[in-house]
């Protein structure tokens, strides 16, 4: 089986079991950015993925959703950032690097930007990690967000917070996909994923320390506190978090950033 990983420290609880652990058998990961692994997942050539929440819109017919599973906040995320020179109400004309590592953050930006402050800067598409050096703001994502560059910017925002506080809900980052095609060819090693998912998620409440340490050594670049940071994030895709997911997608699709996408499918149990 193929299976993709966000080579990000926030997707790292959910591998904990499998590379600390128990490795599953017969399967090749494949870490990426979450951008790589969207189109990866649309050509059909990954069995089962975390994508960008946005992306989900592109994979509707082809893909379902793992119920159990996302990466979302209900407030601050220390991971999703603007970054900027001017304040965010001063944006209008100005350039605005976009990140090309994800989708959701520069649909759920770029929505906001436009229903809660009715500004629209010069969007440039640039590299993974947009710097202040080279744009008047900047769209970063995962640990390119947590670097003393971007904590030291003149004007920075949270948005998993500033959505919280426009929107009143919480974000979904990030989703689980399986393909169809792989449910259908072998749905026991989709059912063996999932299963070292929820493993590890358990890793994380009882062997905290443990994982911890183990995401420290993996993500030595990060500055920020891993377990306060873990702290931050939603992994369960508990129904306030799957209506978020959809006020999410009606919102991108209403402003012409998304696909339409009139309901959300699930893998069956």
């Amino acid at each position: 089986m193929k299976l993709g990983r966000i080579d990000y420290l926030n997707c790292y609880p959910f591998y904990y079991h499998m590379l600390e652990r128990k490795p599953l058998p017969d399967v090749d990961l494949y870490p990426r950015l979450p951008s790589e692994l969207n189109r990866l997942m649309i050509e059909g050539k990954l069995d089962l993925s975390p994508v960008s929440a946005a992306a989900y819109a592109d994979l509707t017919g082809s893909a379902a959703l793992l119920p159990e599973f996302c990466i979302g906040s209900k407030g601050p995320v220390g991971s999703v950032a603007l970054i900027s020179r001017v304040p965010i109400e001063d944006l209008g004309g100005r350039t605005l690097g976009l990140t090309s590592a994800s989708r959701t953050s520069v649909t759920l930006l770029k929505i906001l930007l436009k229903k809660s402050y009715g500004v629209e800067p010069e969007y440039v598409q640039s590299g993974p990690a947009p710097s202040l050096k080279d744009f008047d703001a900047a769209a970063v994502i995962g640990d390119h967000a947590m670097t003393p560059e971007t904590e030291a910017a003149p004007y920075r925002y949270d948005l998993g917070e500033l959505w919280r506080q426009k929107t009143g809900r919480p974000v979904v980052f990030a989703v689980f996909a399986a393909g169809k095609a792989a449910v259908a060819a072998d749905p026991e090693g989709i059912k063996a994923a999932a299963g070292s998912y929820k493993a590890s998620l358990r890793c994380l409440a009882e062997e905290r320390r443990a994982l911890v340490g183990a995401a420290e050594r993996a993500y030595p670049s990060v500055t920020r506190d891993v377990d306060a940071y873990f702290s931050g994030l939603r992994y369960e895709f508990t129904e306030e978090m799957k209506d978020a997911l959809r006020f999410y997608l009606a919102a991108g699709a209403e402003l012409g950033l998304l696909r339409e996408v009139k309901e959300l499918e699930f893998l069956k149990p």
